[in-house]
């Protein structure tokens, strides 16, 4: 097996493009084709990038595992139900959102993007005083069959007063419906039955997200 393989540049052949999405044939070798559904143009897919092409480029979105802090309390992992159309519910899952072309002209493109995300899709400004870093700069997201990718990134943000959350700042096709607040040992009993209080399955970044916080790795992390 070559680890090592690099896709031609001219591989794709653009098979469907809509304004938000596209999907290219990937002809890795003569007669081989494999399909990629992506927002990426022709120009910006993964697939023939060198992997150090990839390194130094910004994800497509951003996933926050949010753990918040309040008086009297322990801290407790932040969730949300928010609507998925291609699966019909509402599913429990963490705040995530676009990384904007603005916001890859910032010193830390990610974190400016889960900073941001926070606030509009909760209403929790972040303060000086909490906690804002990287889990990982860059995760594939289903590379079976797209180019996207997500960064993971961890805030910690003290809230005393949660009637300060609100989806108030929710845009375009997003709907939200009630938010969910779990301490370590119902982490772990959610970890444990792969599913909602609703019976519904979650997405595999709520997993991500209640791994991590109950491992405990975000204790000795810092903004860095």
């Amino acid at each position: 097996m070559d680890e090592k393989f690099q896709m031609p540049k001219d591989c794709a052949k653009e098979v469907f493009t809509s304004r938000f999405v596209s999907v290219y044939d990937l002809q890795y070798a003569p007669g081989k084709h494999y399909y990629d559904a992506t927002r990426h143009t022709k120009e910006n897919l993964n697939a023939a990038m060198t992997g150090e092409e990839i390194e130094a480029s910004a994800p497509d979105g951003v996933n926050l595992t949010v753990i918040l802090t309040s008086p009297g309390q322990e801290p407790r992992l932040y969730l949300q139900y928010e609507f998925r159309y291609p699966t019909g519910q509402y599913l429990l899952s963490p705040p995530a959102g676009l990384v904007d072309e603005a916001d890859k002209k910032e010193p830390h493109p990610i974190r400016t993007t889960a900073v941001r995300e926070l606030y509009e899709e909760t209403g929790i400004q972040v303060k000086d005083s909490d906690r804002v870093f990287e889990i990982s700069p860059f995760v594939f997201s289903s590379p079976g069959m797209t180019d996207e990718s997500n960064g993971l990134v961890c805030i910690v943000a003290d809230v005393p007063d949660l009637s300060v959350i609100n989806h108030n700042g929710a845009v375009g096709s997003e709907k939200f419906g009630s938010y969910r607040l779990f301490d370590r040992k119902h982490a772990l009993e959610l970890i444990r039955s792969g599913k909602d209080e609703h019976g519904m399955y979650y997405p595999v970044y709520t997993l991500v997200s209640l791994l991590y916080f109950v491992s405990g790795l975000w204790y000795s992390e810092n903004e860095g």
